[in-house]
């Protein structure tokens, strides 16, 4: 993600006029054009991109390493990658992101916060003292 890797391909849909409870797991792509009462997460050590569409709402949390969002989510969402807030995106929750793209328009009911930068990343910063 983040144009290093190609982002996963939409294998599943939740249509529209579809009302799901009960939570999902996914890997590869969901998009979601319906109802999900329930928490949405992509599967651990599995690249995931999740797409809630214009018309669509979750009522739960939401986790994968790409997340779009046009539609509402009520509850905390994570990115572990990028999220993309497009313009008539509405999120009650926390958000959290490595990176984001925030769209004119949207609305985030909540905080933005950054996802620590892993030691892989960064290496941890030493600070030299004088002994005496």
């Amino acid at each position: 993600m983040l144009g290093k890797k190609k982002m996963p391909l939409i294998k599943s849909l939740i249509a529209s006029g579809t009302v799901i409870g009960g939570d999902i797991s996914f890997e590869e792509g969901l998009r979601i054009d319906g109802v999900v009462t329930g928490n949405v997460k992509g599967r651990e050590g599995k690249p995931s991109v999740l797409v809630v569409s214009e018309n669509a709402r979750i009522e739960g949390a939401v986790s994968a390493d790409h997340v779009i969002v046009n539609g509402t989510v009520l509850g905390p969402v994570e990115a572990k990658q990028l999220i993309e807030l497009q313009p008539k995106a509405r999120v009650e929750g926390n958000v959290e992101y490595k990176a984001i793209e925030l769209h004119l328009g949207a609305l985030v009911t909540g905080q933005l916060c950054p996802l620590a930068v892993a030691s892989e990343d960064k290496a941890p910063l030493k600070l030299a003292v004088k002994q005496a």
